[in-house]
């Protein structure tokens, strides 16, 4: 199972739903939709997924995309003071 299919998975479990209800809501909200559109207007979509489960899915959902920015910060500013140190 590739990543892109785990992390549905990993989400689905902790927010008590199926790996496809997930990938759909993550499918609508990183199309820019925002939880209460998704939880009132989509829920043929998501299989019925209610406000507090599309909360925790963002929660859950961002913190990966938190962890990348961070990791890509500190490359970043390594390779810089690598070359400010050693030219």
């Amino acid at each position: 199972m590739d990543l892109k299919a785990k992390i549905p998975a990993r989400i689905a479990k902790e927010i008590n739903a199926s790996p496809a209800q997930v990938a759909a809501a993550i499918e609508l909200l990183d199309g820019g939709a925002t939880v209460p559109f998704v939880a009132r207007y989509r829920k043929e979509v998501t299989g019925g997924l209610d406000d507090t489960q599309l909360r925790d899915l963002t929660f859950i959902y961002s913190i990966p995309t938190q962890q990348m920015a961070i990791l890509a910060y500190h490359t970043a500013t390594s390779k810089k003071a690598a070359q400010v140190m050693f030219g």
